[in-house]
């Protein structure tokens, strides 16, 4: 009885010491990889090797799948990885080479289109863009670009009317957390394009009452 226990615990010993070993072998080409685009002298992933990255796994690097990338890995600063960053996401998403992380993609796609998960990555892409320092809003431009980039596939109509009318408006430059996110509140709560259920009387930012008058007039 005692011989089996103690067969036991070194078969268990050896698989914990084989998983280990597996599990450092994925973390190495994992970093093997990063260093493949990392730039020597910073010592992170830059916009030209982010470019190289994407010609790799094939997607262009507009494609909303780089941006629920940068998600997974929690990346910090737009157009830039870490090898923190990196590890974190290629290890999340099982992924520790070029083929797997482009079979991995799809499995993202489905991950993020998860409502809590959307709201997350929703709230993270506008965080993203603020590039500089202290920066809590972003110009209209840059805000229908990415609005169309994450919510254009779910809500086109809506999204479309609301570009133009973001473009054609004089009295907003710049949109913040608050009004990006009353956007895909509105997307989700409001009949489009009747209107009907919308009360100006509730708490909506003023650019969406704003909008709503102009679909109406």
């Amino acid at each position: 009885m005692r011989r089996s226990s103690s067969k036991k615990a070194q078969q268990s010993s050896v698989n914990s010491s084989a998983t280990s070993k597996a599990v450092s072998k994925e973390m190495e080409r994992i970093d093997n990889l990063f260093y493949v685009y990392a730039d020597k002298s910073s010592g992170m992933i830059d916009p030209e090797g982010i470019e190289s990255f994407c010609s790799d796994v094939e997607v262009d690097h507009t494609d909303v799948r780089i941006l629920m990338l940068a998600w997974k890995m929690k990346a910090e600063k737009q157009g830039y990885f870490t090898l923190e960053e990196w590890r974190r996401g290629l290890k999340a998403l099982r992924a520790d080479t070029i083929a797997k992380l482009k079979k991995a993609l799809p499995e993202l796609e489905k991950e993020v289109s998860r409502p809590q998960n959307f709201l997350d990555f929703y709230s993270y892409s506008f965080r993203y863009c603020l590039t500089e320092d202290k920066q809590k809003s972003i110009d209209i431009e840059s805000a229908c670009e990415l609005l169309d980039l994450v919510l254009g596939f779910q809500f086109r109509p809506q999204v479309g009317k609301l570009v133009e009318y973001l473009k054609s408006q004089h009295e907003y430059k710049v949109i913040n957390m608050d009004q990006w996110m009353s956007f895909l509140r509105f997307c989700n709560e409001i009949s489009f394009p009747s209107l009907d259920n919308y009360d100006e009387e509730l708490a909506w930012p003023l650019i969406l009452d704003n909008f709503v008058d102009w679909m109406r007039a």
